[in-house]
C-alpha cells in the first residue's frame, strides 16, 4: 500500500510539473502556407532534388562555413511559363536545444530575397524579428557574416547565428548545385 501511495503521488508531482513547464514550440505556417507566401498563390512550383558529391559537399561546407548534415537538399523551384521566378528552401536547424524552421527564398540568380520563420520553438523572445533578417537581403554570400555588418540581437545570439548559419548553407548549396551546374 505504502508503495502504491509513493507512485501515486510521484506520477502528480510529475503531471504538476508537466503542467507548470512552459511549452514554446510555435508553428507559424506549414510547407504550402510557405510556398504561398514566398511565391503567390498561383505560382507554378516543382521540386528539385539536389545530390552532391564529395567534392560538391567540400565545396559547400568551405563557402557556408558550416558542416552539412544531410546527403539531400530540396530546393522548391517557382516558375511561370517556363521561367524561373525564384527558389525556396525550408531549413531547419537547432538553436540552442531546440529547432527553427526558416523558408529562405532566393531570386534566380541566387540573391536572398525573403527569409520567413516557418516555426520557433525556442522561448518566444528569442526569435528574431521579421526586421531584423531585412538586413540580410541582398547580401552577397561572401558578406553573410557578423564580422562583415551583420548586427546581432542583444539576448537572440544564438538565434540569429543559427538563421544566419541556415542562410549561408542554402545559398552555397545554390551557388554549387544549381546555378555553378547551369554554367556547365
Amino acid at each position: 500500500m505504502k508503495t502504491i501511495r509513493q507512485g501515486g503521488f510521484f506520477m502528480l508531482f510529475l503531471w504538476l510539473l508537466s503542467a507548470v513547464t512552459p511549452s514554446y514550440a510555435t508553428i507559424f505556417y506549414s510547407k504550402n502556407e510557405a510556398l504561398e507566401l514566398a511565391f503567390g498563390k498561383d505560382a507554378q512550383v516543382e521540386q528539385l532534388a539536389l545530390f552532391p558529391d564529395e567534392q560538391q559537399v567540400a565545396k559547400i561546407e568551405q563557402l557556408a562555413k558550416v558542416k552539412l548534415d544531410s546527403g539531400l537538399f530540396t530546393f522548391y523551384v517557382s516558375k511561370n511559363q517556363g521561367k524561373v521566378l525564384g527558389y525556396g528552401a525550408i531549413e531547419t536547424g537547432t538553436v540552442r536545444t531546440k529547432p527553427e524552421t526558416l523558408m529562405i527564398v532566393l531570386s534566380p540568380d541566387g540573391e536572398l530575397r525573403n527569409v520567413t520563420t516557418l516555426a520557433f520553438h525556442e522561448p518566444p523572445e528569442y526569435m528574431p524579428p521579421q526586421r531584423w533578417f531585412e538586413q540580410l537581403y541582398k547580401r552577397p554570400l561572401a558578406d553573410m557574416d557578423f564580422n562583415k555588418g551583420i548586427d546581432g540581437i542583444s539576448g537572440a545570439t544564438l538565434s540569429t547565428r543559427a538563421a544566419v548559419s541556415s542562410v549561408r548553407k542554402v545559398m552555397a548549396i545554390f551557388q554549387v548545385l544549381v546555378k555553378d551546374q547551369g554554367k556547365n
